[in-house]
Order: structure tokens, then sequence, then C-alpha cells
């Protein structure tokens, strides 16, 4: 037993051993129990014939003073003689030893083995560690009546987890056994996200109540983190009982046990090596007592909360289990409903914690030179959120989703789609029947007035396939308004690159029709035969057959189809069509850009021939336009997302088709409307005169 405790001095080597005697030892009352326990354990197995038949125990008591030279001493003394020491040799009374019992700390029992292992003797022990670390034990059966310490371990870490508690302060015992639990819980807090603010090392008999700082003051120097300490949960670990101190500036107001259930404490039949060897009975109490192969105690935990009163008496209730049979993640059972807080916690659970923890919408920055619980809390970056208190970073969230501006929660991203409902879509459909609207009568002054000189002269049926060309321009543009689907998209850039692809190549052969028929008036010239309505077709056909092929081709290998793009705006998702090709979808802007400028060249080249059969000055102008908008089409597009991108593509459609329709077609219009006088041959002819 461990009863009396003596303060036996330090042994130092640089001097003689002290001779002083040892007075005034420390009577520990509360491990008189064990005494009583024992006898009465004995009294009972020797009364009831049933336990053990025609046998009779008896007992002998040794105290080990919490020390481990006595603890050889006393155990030599239970083996050899009660009188006179004399090693490995029996004197005075026989004993009939069939076990020992003993060793509440690990120190003991590891003491106790080094002898009893010698000798075969079996040895039953409440020290908490691992048998492998003693050889001697290997040598004789030994028996553990606490459960294996990791259970502990992992019970002290669930409580910790299971009220959030991530500041705490450790207090051991100043023996091996204390050292082990550092060893092993530290990692495991570590892994959890829990700090231990101090570690406070006291001799482990030591009972407190009330002021902890007052109660250690008397017995010890305290540590400076301790006497500064700010954790609220203090856990202090014991080899079969492990408490977590709740307090307020070191006054205990709850503490919260892994204690064994009575029924695994008190076991009058259990102690014997017969019964013990077949590892699983019954004791006095009808409660099944299990010993696993190791020879420790198969049974759990009981969780307790002892709500302390100001005279220093407390009462216990049970709040909870921790199952060791329970699936991993699930030893701990809890009632949290049972436990009574003390009334000066403004917070249940109170916390305990190096500081506050983050609001929602920030997320932890750690502290330089600080442990990893003690951070500042900084907003969480654009684009992220967090909406828990206490969270370690921030999150991003789903694609379709955005953080509000507290950063606190996410909501839906808003649609970007060009909806014939925006001012945009609009202004660009009103913009574009009015422009087809001008065409259409355009086209209709031309065909009424067909037989005029000024319509007649620049091959009329060229003015007409570049009219309606013109007018399907401004229609395509409404293609690219509303929801994209699997119809429209791949019709709006090949219906846009094929329309346009006409209109220049009608442009083109008007242009080099003109300069033809100019040429082909020098005598001799063998250019006439070129001139005529052929020439001008087969311009046309061909220059817009090579554009329809690169459409065509685009639309078998990889044709524009509709996307969601949830990334290119942060609080918007684009629904737009997919080009399929970039490098399509440029070679059909390319090869426009090549119409053009051969247009522009020649036009350019002919604009000094004389004025009564020339519009390449028109056509110059014309081209000049046409090519400004869509050389700045590029870089505005480029830089774009959404439905403005879309709103630009649309734009550069109705200006350059409105700029070659104003450009060519207004100064005949005037002639033929404001000034019929003018359209005739005669006039033209004088004019040129």
């Amino acid at each position: 037993m461990s009863h009396i405790h003596y303060i036996f001095p330090s042994i130092s080597f640089h001097e003689q051993p002290s001779h002083v005697l040892i007075k005034n030892p420390i009577v520990i009352e509360k491990f008189y129990a064990h005494i009583i326990t024992l006898v009465f354990a004995v009294d009972e197995i020797n009364e009831n014939p049933k336990i053990l038949p025609n046998a009779t125990l008896g007992f002998h008591i040794y105290d080990s003073y919490f020390d481990s030279r006595m603890t050889y001493r006393t155990t030599l003394n239970l083996l050899f003689t009660s009188h006179h020491f004399v090693l490995n040799y029996i004197c005075g009374i026989h004993k009939n030893l069939v076990g020992v019992i003993g060793g509440l700390s690990s120190d003991t029992s590891l003491s106790m083995a080094d002898v009893l292992g010698l000798y075969k003797i079996p040895q039953i022990s409440y020290g908490s560690f691992e048998p492998a670390t003693n050889d001697q034990i290997k040598l004789a059966p030994f028996y553990r009546m606490v459960p294996n310490e990791d259970l502990q371990y992992k019970g002290i870490l669930q409580l910790l987890l299971h009220f959030g508690w991530k500041w705490v302060g450790l207090m051991t015992p100043a023996n091996e056994a204390g050292e082990r639990f550092l060893h092993f819980i530290e990692p495991m807090l570590f892994q959890n996200g829990i700090c231990s603010e101090f570690t406070e090392k006291i001799e482990y008999h030591m009972h407190f109540t009330g002021n902890i700082v007052d109660s250690l003051r008397e017995r010890r120097t305290l540590s400076p983190a301790f006497m500064s300490s700010k954790a609220n949960a203090v856990v202090i670990y014991g080899e079969s009982t492990s408490t977590i101190w709740l307090s307020n500036n070191m006054e205990i107001m709850n503490m919260i046990q892994l204690i064994l259930p009575p029924s695994k404490r008190k076991q009058p039949g259990g102690k014997l090596h017969s019964f013990l060897q077949r590892i699983s009975f019954n004791n006095s109490a009808g409660d099944e007592i299990t010993f696993n192969e190791h020879g420790e105690l198969a049974a759990g935990f009981d969780i307790t909360n002892l709500v302390t009163f100001p005279n220093n008496s407390y009462v216990r209730v049970k709040v909870g289990e921790l199952d060791p049979q329970a699936p991993p993640g699930k030893e701990l059972l809890m009632n949290g409903d049972g436990i009574q807080w003390h009334r000066v916690f403004t917070q249940v659970p109170p916390l305990s914690l190096c500081n506050a923890n983050c609001l929602p919408g920030f997320e932890k920055k750690k502290k330089e030179g600080k442990k990893f619980c003690c951070y500042d809390c900084d907003p969480c970056p654009h684009g992220m959120f967090s909406n828990e208190k206490g969270l370690e970073t921030c999150a991003r969230c789903a694609p379709d989703q955005y953080p509000n501006e507290e950063q606190n929660e996410c909501i839906p991203k808003k649609t970007n789609i060009l909806s014939f409902g925006e001012t945009l879509a609009i202004v660009s459909t009103f913009s574009a029947l009015l422009f087809s609207l001008i065409t259409v009568v355009v086209l209709g002054i031309f065909i009424k007035h067909r037989d005029t000189a000024i319509v007649k002269a620049n091959n009329r049926s060229l003015t007409y396939i570049l009219l309606i060309s013109l007018l399907l321009c401004f229609l395509c543009s409404l293609v690219f308004i509303g929801m994209p689907n699997k119809a429209t998209c791949p019709l709006r850039q090949t219906a846009f690159g094929i329309v346009f692809s006409v209109a220049l190549s009608s442009i083109l052969a008007k242009t080099i029709s003109v300069v033809l028929a100019f040429m082909a008036t020098k005598p001799g010239s063998r250019i006439r035969r070129w001139v005529g309505k052929k020439l001008a077709y087969s311009i046309v056909l061909s220059c817009s057959v090579i554009q329809v092929g690169i459409c065509v081709f685009w639309l078998a290998t990889s044709a524009p189809f509709p996307d969601v793009d949830m990334h290119s705006m942060s609080e918007e998702i684009i629904f737009l069509c997919n080009e399929g090709s970039v490098l399509m979808f440029y070679g059909v802007l390319g090869y426009m850009g090549f119409l053009a400028s051969i247009s522009f060249t020649v036009a350019f080249l002919a604009r000094k021939l004389p004025d009564s059969f020339n519009e390449a000055k028109f056509i110059t102008f014309s081209m000049l336009v046409f090519c400004s908008v869509w050389f700045s089409f590029i870089p505005t597009y480029l830089s774009t997302r959404g439905k403005y991108m879309v709103a630009v593509e649309i734009f550069s459609i109705l200006v350059s088709s409105a700029g070659l329709l104003g450009c060519i077609f207004s100064p005949k219009c005037y002639i033929i409307v404001v000034r019929p006088e003018l359209n005739n041959r005669e006039q033209l002819i004088r004019r040129k005169m």
C-alpha cells in the first residue's frame, strides 16, 4: 500500500549521505480505504465456501512510503522474513505466497516487479504503464486493475474536443508515469489543434480543492507560466483517474473526471491469481470482470461532473462514459444536459482559448513567436468566405456562388446574358431594324429607278447583291441577342462571316469592274474582253465560296456550342457561345480583313478616274471606315466579358454595315431622290466635260 509519505532528502554524490532522522511523515488518509478494502475482500472470500473451497487466505500489508528504496526493501521483507533480512533465505513463519497486490503508481509497480519477476510471483498492479517497458514483468504473470492508458489519453482528448477547449494547462505526477503521459498526449493535442499553455509537475498524491494557486504555493515553487496562465481548462493526469478542472482565475468551479466505474473499482473476489487466470469472471456484486490478452482490465471509464461548493464539498454526477468497444471516434458518450456548470460562467460550456474565436468572415493568422493556438484574425481574401466562428482558413464558394459583402456566406451568382429586355439589347435591336428598313428603302429606290443612268452606271446587279447582303448583315446581329442555344451558336459567327464576305466580294467586284472599264477604253486594249457581268459574278462567287468552305470546315471539326463561364466574373455566371476553335473564328475574321484590304487598295488606286462613272472614292472611304471598325474590334472584344463582349460584336457589325451603306449609297440616293435632273447620261457627260 501507499499510505505514509516521508520527505526524503535528495541524494548528492558530492557529500556523505545524511544521517539526519526523518520526522513528521505525511499520512494520506484517503488511501487508508485501500487497506480496509483488502481486509474486507479477504474476509468475504474466507467466509464464502463457493469462492475458494478448502482454502483460507491470509495477508501481509506493507507500505511503499512513496519511495523506490523503501519499495524494494518491503518487497524483500515480504518474501524472506518479517524480522531479519537474509536474502534468498526464508526464516520465521512460512508464507504460502500466491500473489502480490500493489502499485498505485507505475514507479512502485516497476520497483516491485524488479524483485517479484525474479521469483515468478504474480503481481496485480494499479499503475498505468506498458508492461513491455520492464523485462522483469515478462518473467511472471502481471495484471493491471485499470484499463490501458491509451484509452484514457483518447478520453481526455475527446473531452477537450467535445467542449472546444483548445488552450489548456497540463498537470502531471512528478514521476515516470507523468513523463510518459506528456510524451504521448502532447503530439495528440498538436494533431487535433490543441495547445498546452503550461506543464506543471506535482507530487501525484496531492489533493486540491478550492484555490489551486494557494494549495500549490504551500508545497512547491510555481512556474511563471502557471502563475500567468489564462487557460480555464487544466488537465490533471492520474494513473487511474484524470480530471479536467474548469477554473476562474485558478479558482475551481467545475471538475470533469474520467474514473473507473464503481463495479470495476470494488472487486472483493477478483484479486486472486487463480481467478485472474480465467481471464473473465463475475465478482461478488455480479459484475463481469474481464482481462484482455495483455493482462489489462478490459473496462471503460465513467465521465463524472464534480460540482464544488464554497465549503470545499462537492457532488459527483455521471454525465457520460468512455466505451472501448465502440467504433473508432465514437468511444465518448456524453449527456451534456446533465452537467451543472458553475454560475460564475457567463457562457456554457465555458471557453478555454488563447484568444477569442475569429468571427465569420475572418480567418486565423499565426502570431510570430507564439503557439499555433494563438492567432490574429484577418478578413477573408477576396472571393473567399467563412461562415463559422474559429475557422482556420477561409474557403471558396461553389462555382455558381460568390461571397456577400461581409464574406460570411455565399449567395447565388446572377446570370450574365444579353437578353432582349436589357437596354443594350433594346438599342441594338432598334438600330438593327432601323438600318434594315433603310436598306430596304434604298433597295426599293434602286429597283424603282433601275433604268436610270446612275443605277446602270455601276452594274446594278452587283448593287442589288450588295444591298441584300447588307440587309442580312443588319439582321444577323439579332442572332447574337438572347440565351445561347444549340441552334444559334453555330449560326452566329458563320452567318455573319459568310454574309459579310458576300458584301465585301460585291464591293471588290464593283471596284475591279470600274478599273477594267477604263482600261478597256484605250485603243487596242485586250482587257475589253474581260469587261462584263461574268467577271463580276465570278469574283463574288469565288470569294464567297472560300469563306463558305472555311465555315463548313469549322462546323465539321469544332462547331460553336452553348457554354457557361463561372470564373471570369466574380459575381455573375456568363452564358455564352463557346467558339469551339478560336483559330477558326479568327480565320473567318482574317479572311474578311483580307477582302477589305484588297478592296481598299484597288479603290484607292482608282479614286482619280472620271467622276461620271466612278464610285471608287466612296468605296475607298467606306473601306477605311470598315477596316477602322474591325481593327479596333479585336482588342476591345478581347478586353470585355459576358454580355458586353456580345454587345461589342453587335456594335461592330452595325457600324461597319452602316458605314458601307452610307458611304456608297447616300450620294446616289441624293441624286436619285433630291436631284433627279442630274440622273441622265447627258448631265453626267456634261459634268465631266
